[in-house]
């Protein structure tokens, strides 16, 4: 099966992880890059990247917001690639089983596209729950073999 691995830039060492083991099942994985293109183009950790455009909120002409929407694109573009998406959502911010704005975005994507969506884990307690669940999301408890 094609899937796509979501979820926030901070897990992405957990998405390279999870993606090696799907692969080891025969799955074919896409993912956020481990780089990103910096301000002159050069490559730079993609947690980095997301220090970055946490730190260029605040300033709409920052270098970031000029190149960010072709990151959105490029992942939602993976997302119509695969024939599943797998949410890694992970505990964030206080937040057991973390799932942002920009993966939510993704899973609607999925959803509209008529994708199986897949939770690593269960879903988050938070304001936005109602959505998630109205997705009709597949939870894996952590369980990989069960895609």
């Amino acid at each position: 099966m094609k899937i796509t691995l979501c979820g926030s830039i901070a897990f992405i060492h957990e998405m390279d992880v999870v993606r090696g083991a799907l692969q080891a099942l025969g799955h074919e994985v896409k993912m956020p890059p481990l780089t990103k293109p910096g301000e002159h183009g050069e490559p730079i950790p993609a947690l980095e990247y997301y220090t970055i455009k946490k730190s260029a909120v605040q300033d709409p002409t920052h270098w970031f917001w000029k190149k960010h929407d072709e990151a959105i694109r490029a992942h939602f573009q993976k997302v119509a690639w695969a024939d599943a998406v797998l949410i890694t959502n992970y505990d964030k911010n206080g937040v057991a089983n973390y799932i942002g704005p920009n993966t939510l975005m993704e899973m609607g994507l999925a959803f509209h596209l008529e994708k199986p969506i897949y939770l690593l884990n269960a879903v988050p307690e938070i304001s936005y729950a109602e959505e998630l669940l109205g997705m009709k999301p597949i939870v894996l408890h952590g369980d990989l073999k069960t895609i």
